[in-house]
């Protein structure tokens, strides 16, 4: 059995068990690493502040509830490279499976329903209710038997410059994705945080002209994340971009911000609950946008746009990412969301083949995997 058959067989062997882990590539870098633990390692922290106080790995929804906590798994097995979790066995995990609850089938979004909501947040930007606001929708494709740790790995092989995760825990369930958005990064001493938004399709050629619309969504995020640093009394930092990222299939708009980190280090959970949810997965101004969400998506959207990632380990410092181009994955279906920010330059069908181009990023991995089973 060579090294990445026994990955695959120990992905699946802990999903099997419904263990809790998480377990993750980060961008450009071919070592996994995963966390393991028993029931008393989950802590379920009561706001985003509170995170200033917890190491571990954290997985936030974009909006806290009783139902939709954040989650922390603290690092009671912390294994990195594939060695080191190749040689993990499952069963010492002394805890007793999560309990796993089983949903009703949920329903694609209809192409007519996403251009009226989307018509409608155009509606809103033009009467001044807000700038900008992301509408998002679901995708549902069926699950087969193919095996979720290859599914993992192949999620990792054609996206290897981002954040490639899989991670099942109570409350939140299993999901997995590959996210190309840094939410924040600090070893203690140096921080960073980027705005991302606008996309196009991948071009062969990597040359990209991008129009008015997409540089101001690019735009709404700079200014806002200018914003909570001028916030936090950062009279200084360096900026980089904007830049061209390019993923597997689109690519974005990127500014890199880059400042102390010793400034905020007792503050992490403060800071970036000041930063999150950004307006590339929120809007502006952020309340209003946050209660078109929550009045017209017809959709509870959990874990997808809030935030995951190492957070305060030691030598791995916190690096956590936007829950983007991600799915939660049930018995029986895969259930994709994928989102589009919305200017008054939007145009509606535009927005619907921009968001069915990101989806591309899970749904290739998955139609690969079940074309060779």
């Amino acid at each position: 059995m060579n090294s990445v058959t026994q990955f695959d067989c120990l992905i699946d062997d802990l999903i099997e068990k419904n263990a809790a882990f998480a377990c993750w590539f980060q961008p450009s870098n071919d070592s996994p690493q995963l966390i393991a633990g028993a029931e008393d390692d989950i802590i379920f922290p009561g706001s985003i502040q509170q995170l200033s106080r917890v190491r571990g790995f954290v997985f936030a929804p974009f909006k806290m509830s009783d139902n939709v906590p954040a989650i922390v798994l603290q690092p009671a097995i912390h294994l990195k490279g594939y060695s080191q979790i190749q040689a993990f066995d499952p069963g010492t995990l002394v805890s007793s499976p999560i309990h796993r609850e089983t949903k009703a089938p949920c329903l694609s979004t209809e192409f007519h329903d996403y251009l009226v909501c989307v018509n409608h947040a155009i509606e809103q930007i033009n009467a001044a209710k807000f700038s900008k606001v992301i509408v998002s929708r679901r995708i549902c494709k069926e699950r087969t038997n193919e095996s979720l740790g290859s599914l993992f790995l192949g999620l990792h092989d054609i996206n290897p410059g981002v954040f490639v995760f899989v991670v099942n825990l109570p409350r939140a369930g299993l999901w997995m994705g590959a996210t190309p958005e840094l939410l924040f990064r600090s070893d203690g001493r140096h921080a960073q945080t980027v705005s991302l938004a606008a996309t196009q399709p991948r071009r062969p050629d990597g040359q990209y002209c991008w129009f008015t619309k997409e540089i101001e969504e690019q735009a709404f995020v700079s200014r806002y994340t200018v914003d909570v640093l001028h916030r936090f009394g950062f009279s200084s930092y360096q900026t980089k971009g904007p830049q061209d990222l390019e993923t597997a299939t689109v690519a974005h708009l990127k500014t890199s911000f880059f400042f102390s980190g010793t400034h905020i280090e007792d503050r992490l959970g403060e800071f970036v609950g000041q930063l999150f949810p950004t307006p590339a997965v929120c809007g502006l101004p952020k309340a209003e946008a946050d209660q078109f969400i929550h009045t017209f998506e017809p959709h509870d959207r959990r874990y997808y746009t809030g935030f995951l990632g190492p957070w305060r380990l030691k030598q791995s410092g916190t690096d956590v990412y936007v829950n983007l181009r991600s799915m939660e994955i049930e018995d029986a279906q895969y259930v994709l969301y994928t989102g589009g920010g919305i200017t008054a330059r939007s145009n509606p069908e535009q927005e619907w083949e921009e968001t069915t181009q990101k989806s591309r990023t899970l749904l290739n991995a998955i139609e690969t995997l079940q074309e060779q089973g």
